[in-house]
């Protein structure tokens, strides 16, 4: 009996076992969640996620702004009918398909079975009223030359739509996948059309009450402080696995990382490479680094003296060792870049020789302008570190050549008002090329269609340069587009409208518990499947 009894219990005790070790490890068994967020999961769900930035957003309209800020608030709220993986290659977002159906048509199949955070549809009426509302020169968009070639839209069926445009344009996907192309509720377009005919500025509704289709929807927006997004528990492709997202301001580079000690935030950008050592040092915070389609440059205002004077432009630019800041404030992170396109873009040509450093070579052009004992001047720059660096260091290089430069810091938005109001002498600043085409590298920047808040902020004006770029993005040959591009380049180098940085990259500090966190070139981050372990 005694050996009957020992023999049960250890067979009870085996079974308790096996029991208790299934189900400790039935969540890893599971696998990770499916779309809809199974709570039988183990990813975390629910909480605040916190992203320490240092700038607002300047607009929730998507045709309000032209910033990153912005973007990174606007692209949960809403979709675009075409996306971009981490690879920049566009796949299908609110369209499932598109087709080049003539030389100068193209057609979008639509995602059925889509509603806004409104309760109202998604189709084709509303995709069309969208594209227009960005041609639309009473809106005034400041990216409605990224459409100008289209010249008709039309509803084929209630999920069809078919654009037409004035000449075959193959990165028309391509910029349905930028911000700007976010869609937008029909009923909040009508009722911010109507606040138009009482007055108010284009926007003023969207702005206040932006209705999506994505996967987090608008709370609370309170300015210089914070934007609050919380999730869609009706989105179309199953819901985000956090309860909501606060993207809050911290201005202050130190106080960002402060707070990823204390766990006030999460994730802080961007990072200043100086502070890379700090964080690296820290326990429970990690870097992500990410390569970019980020051009970081000098500018010119090519409209007040003596920077019309093209001596003038190239004496500054060969008067800059980049290397200096790259090295020195950047600590390596990046490369030199030769002009507005990245290297991982077609377009980009390695071979384009830039304006070298010459000291001697500068002062000469200088006094062949007239400027032999130098200029005084102003360099203007918002409160980002590394750009505020850049500033001072140019500052003190400048001064070999006989150019005294002021520095002067602006408040973000100010800084891209007064920029495109032409009232700069020299400016810091940096181009993302959001639609992965190197069309969107030239066109808004040094086309003379752009000049001012589009993205030509150094008043660019030049007709060779302008026919170039009108060829390149009509051209749908590669090898032919390609080389019009490296002929782009090369007028730049010669008309010399910017001082060209680095090819930047990303950097940013985010705790170990965050999990599911992605960033693409484009600098936007993607917070679908993010959690908090």
């Amino acid at each position: 009996m005694i050996s009957s009894k020992r023999n049960f219990l250890i067979a009870f005790l085996v079974f308790i076992s096996i029991f208790i070790t299934a189900c400790a490890s039935e969540p890893e068994n599971t696998g990770e969640s499916s779309a809809e967020g199974d709570p039988a999961s183990n990813k975390g769900e629910g909480g605040d996620l916190v992203i320490a930035k240092i700038s607002d957003a300047v607009s929730l309209d998507p045709n309000g702004s032209n910033d990153i800020p912005s973007y990174d608030v606007q692209r949960n709220i809403f979709e675009t009918l075409v996306k971009q993986n981490e690879e920049m290659e566009l796949i299908p977002g609110l369209a499932t398909e598109w087709r080049n159906v003539e030389d100068n048509v193209w057609e979008f199949e639509l995602r059925e079975g889509v509603t806004f955070h409104d309760g109202s549809t998604f189709n084709a009426e509303v995709a069309k009223a969208n594209i227009e509302r960005i041609l639309d020169p009473d809106v005034g968009s400041s990216q409605s030359a990224m459409f100008e070639m289209i010249t008709n839209i039309e509803v084929v069926d209630e999920y069809t739509i078919s654009i037409e445009t004035d000449y075959p344009f193959a990165p028309l996907p391509a910029h349905l996948a930028h911000p700007v192309s976010g869609m937008v509720s029909l009923g909040v377009i009508e009722e911010d059309y109507e606040a138009m005919e009482d007055g108010e500025d284009p926007g003023t509704i969207i702005n206040a009450n932006p209705i999506g289709t994505g996967y987090f929807l608008f709370d609370e927006w309170k300015t210089g402080e914070y934007v609050r997004l919380v999730k869609n528990e009706d989105y179309w492709d199953g819901t985000a696995l956090l309860d909501s997202v606060t993207f809050k301001v911290v201005p202050e580079d130190l106080t960002r990382i402060a707070e990823l000690n204390t766990g006030d935030s999460h994730i802080s950008t961007p990072l200043s490479p100086s502070d890379v050592g700090q964080v690296e040092l820290t326990d429970g915070v990690s870097i992500n680094q990410q390569s970019s389609v980020s051009f970081a440059y000098i500018g010119f205002n090519m409209d007040k003296e003596p920077f019309n004077d093209q001596r003038v432009r190239q004496a500054v630019s060969m008067a800059v060792e980049k290397e200096q800041i790259i090295d020195g404030i950047y600590d390596g992170y990046g490369i030199v870049a030769n002009g507005p396109i990245p290297p991982d873009l077609e377009g980009h040509d390695e071979n384009v020789q830039d304006l070298e450093y010459d000291i001697e070579k500068a002062k000469e052009l200088l006094a062949e302008a007239g400027y032999e004992e130098g200029f005084s001047t102003t360099i203007w720059t918002n409160d980002d570190r590394e750009r505020m660096d850049t500033a001072t260091n140019v500052q003190a290089q400048l001064a070999e050549i006989g150019v005294d430069a002021e520095v002067e810091v602006l408040e973000w938005g100010a800084y891209l008002e007064r920029t495109a109001n032409g009232e700069q002498d020299m400016f810091v600043l940096g181009w993302v090329t959001g639609t992965g085409d190197a069309d969107y590298s030239v066109y808004p920047l040094f086309h003379s269609d752009s000049v001012g808040s589009p993205g030509n902020r150094t008043f660019t004006e030049d007709d060779e340069l302008d026919s170039l770029i009108e060829e390149a993005r009509q051209m749908p040959d590669e090898e032919k587009r390609a080389d019009l591009y490296s002929q782009i380049q090369e007028k730049l180098v010669d008309i010399a409208p910017t001082i060209n940085i680095n090819f930047q990259e990303y950097l940013m500090a985010v705790r170990d518990e965050v999990k599911g966190l992605s960033q693409l070139p484009t600098q936007y981050l993607q917070l679908k499947d993010v959690y908090i372990e």
